[in-house]
């Protein structure tokens, strides 16, 4: 049948669209571990996709969460069985940019159980943060849920201020003294603890617990695209194109601080409205052009 197979793989999920011409279908499935090899993930999602729809594309277009090296002959290794006779790989960062702006110049920053941010000038490009929940991934949902739960621990043990953040997490743990026990011997402990910045979100207007966790993910947010718009030379005078995507960005008490910051160094900043998701942004990648500066940041192999 042929055809384009667009892969946007996060650790919360896993999002897959094949088109052909006017056809196409979507899917899902859970989400990589960034702690395991994660080429053999990326073949089996694409094998069961492609395998559930009786399908048989030639390109696929990826871009994944947590990658450090993109293994495009790898993957194209481990899915020529399927048919695909060329893959494109990046960071799911570079893909996210893509869908949002192009490749215009500019800031996206892509904001959910992890964050990373990709600024783009007109020669260089410079990746900030999205190192990690061990190490970085600053602001983000997983940030916001373990500074959530840790504030709720702080609380059951009379370390901190009284929250209701402690009693939302003992709907979840009846047990509080075993949590920990609990989310250390799951596998997926990394997006339970992303979807309790959901329950730091909806206390955020009367908590004031909640509530400074929510501006402090805001500033780190920001932080983090003015970074890397430094690093691409755009500081000047004129405010660039920042898109914020992801599901901590379209929280009101993230979204309205965050912009606040912004527009401490350009008051007329507005941020800018996606063309389009990391889906489409991994659609485009096998057609990117190598004069493009994230060309650099594509791995492509073909058979």
């Amino acid at each position: 049948m042929g055809g384009l197979l667009a892969v946007d793989a996060g650790q919360t999920g896993i999002k897959l669209r094949w088109e052909h011409g006017l056809e196409r279908l979507e899917g899902a499935t859970a989400g990589v571990l960034t702690d395991r090899p994660l080429m053999p993930q990326l073949a089996d999602a694409v094998g069961a996709f492609v395998g559930e729809h009786r399908l048989s594309p030639n390109v696929v277009g990826v871009g994944c969460s947590g990658l450090v090296t993109p293994e495009a002959h790898e993957l194209l290794g481990l899915v020529t069985r399927y048919g695909i006779t060329e893959v494109a790989v990046a960071h799911d960062s570079t893909t996210s940019y893509l869908g949002a702006l192009g490749d215009a110049p500019g800031a996206v920053i892509a904001a959910g159980t992890g964050v990373v941010t990709l600024a783009v000038g007109v020669r260089s490009v410079a990746r900030i943060d999205g190192w990690g929940y061990l190490i970085g991934d600053a602001g983000s949902a997983y940030w916001i849920g373990r500074a959530g739960m840790d504030a709720a621990m702080r609380g059951f043990d009379g370390r901190g201020r009284m929250t209701p953040l402690t009693k939302r997490l003992r709907e979840l743990f009846p047990d509080l003294s075993a949590a920990y026990v609990e989310l250390q011997s799951d596998d997926r402990r990394v997006s339970r603890i992303a979807d309790f910045a959901k329950v730091v979100d909806e206390l955020a207007d009367d908590d004031p617990v909640a509530r400074g966790i929510m501006d402090a993910a805001a500033a780190e947010l920001s932080e983090s695209v003015l970074a890397g718009l430094r690093r691409v030379s755009m500081m000047g005078s004129e405010p660039p194109q920042v898109c914020a995507l992801g599901q901590v960005l379209r929280s009101r008490h993230i979204r309205e601080r965050f912009t606040r910051y912004l527009r401490m160094q350009w008051p007329d900043l507005q941020l800018a409205d996606p063309m389009g998701n990391a889906l489409l942004g991994a659609a485009l990648l096998a057609n990117l052009g190598e004069d493009s500066p994230l060309s650099s940041l594509v791995a492509r192999a073909e058979a």
